[in-house]
């Protein structure tokens, strides 16, 4: 069994909410990025769309987050919760063969024809060499994206926009400004969820409206601001792909760039949670009115074990074994939470937010 991380535990929160008459908890849903650990998320998306008892009102995504939650909003808007199963299976199958063909990055295997890890492969070694030293606008001058093709052909952007339903919100960076760019589901177009995805070492930058754009999760993997503005319900359910905590000291140079790479990536979502931990404290204080200030219900669905032994250039890895691993994963640690947590729902947060983050 996949354990939730152990600080996760009710907050001293003493907010209570009056259970909805139908028995059905509205959550939203914050995807962080992470590559193929994406697969991570489809995992937990299929377990939370198995449980009908919960209800998803807004989802804020970033990178394969981002392309998690677009699938997901255009399948819930298509054909409902067992149709949202298969479509995130089918997308997941369809990036697994595209790596076949395209990906950098290939699996290598042993005498004995088992698979070894990705950071073992010389193939990725070479990669990462290149990358260090040309640009993707030396080695990528047409900009080719395969993901492009793969969205393209899962996602139907313009009944997306044209049609209510979940509320989508993808974080992308402002090359220039620094600043995010979120763009809801009035503006989901297949640049912006590549916006959203845009590693600057792999793709060139993504034009939209005049304004270029790289990966979100340098400035917010997820946004959580959105959720907090644009949603009625107080719970924020965060699927975390990138680990906060990774025991030991790294000391090899691939070690360093993997823990720079988590702890980067992790960076905005903590300066937000001690935002939200601070706002809490003056409700539960009573510095602020709690009519006047919106208290947010945190909880996570994390398995930094898990996550932490797979390394960054994993991340790389489209091969489709290792994505359904980590699926089974995603599946084994959702369950764990619905079954610890699913009554706190609507009542408390279940991160410890001044423990965790103050």
């Amino acid at each position: 069994m996949v354990a939730v991380a152990s600080r996760t535990r009710a907050s001293k929160s003493r907010r209570v909410v009056r259970e909805p008459a139908s028995g059905i908890k509205p959550i939203n849903l914050a995807l962080q990025g992470g590559g193929a650990h994406g697969a991570f998320a489809w995992g937990v998306l299929d377990t939370l769309l198995a449980d009908e008892r919960v209800a998803f009102e807004a989802v804020s995504a970033t990178s394969a987050g981002a392309m998690n939650a677009v699938v997901l909003a255009d399948a819930l808007t298509e054909g409902g919760r067992e149709h949202a199963r298969e479509r995130l299976a089918a997308f997941w199958r369809a990036i697994a063969d595209a790596g076949k063909t395209w990906s950098p990055v290939r699996p290598v295997t042993d005498a004995f024809g088992r698979a070894l890890p990705v950071e073992q492969s010389p193939f990725y070694w070479m990669f990462e060499t290149m990358i260090r030293v040309f640009s993707p606008y030396q080695l990528n001058p047409l900009n080719f994206n395969p993901l492009r093709t793969v969205l393209e052909k899962h996602v139907d952007f313009e009944r997306l926009r044209a049609t209510e339903g979940l509320n989508v919100h993808l974080c992308a960076t402002n090359v220039e400004t620094g600043k995010p760019r979120i763009f809801n589901r009035d503006e989901l177009t297949v640049d912006a969820v590549l916006a959203s995805a845009c590693l600057p070492f792999l793709f060139q930058t993504i034009e939209i409206e005049g304004q270029r754009y790289w990966d979100g999760g340098y400035i917010g993997n997820p946004a959580i601001f959105p959720l907090i503005y644009g949603s009625k319900s107080c719970d924020v359910v965060i699927v975390h792909i990138n680990p906060i905590v990774r025991r030991g000291v790294p000391k090899t140079a691939p070690e360093i760039l993997n823990r720079i790479n988590e702890i980067s990536f992790n960076s905005s979502l903590m300066r937000e949670m001690r935002a939200i931990a601070f706002v809490t404290k003056l409700i539960d204080s009573g510095t602020v009115d709690e009519a006047r200030m919106k208290r947010m219900l945190v909880h996570s669905i994390r398995a930094d074990e898990v996550m932490t032994s797979h390394s960054v250039a994993s991340k790389l890895s489209p091969d489709w074994e290792f994505l359904c691993k980590l699926k089974g994963s995603g599946e084994a640690t959702a369950a764990h939470w619905l079954r610890d947590h699913f009554a706190d729902v609507g009542h408390r947060s279940t991160v410890d937010l001044q423990e965790e983050f103050l």
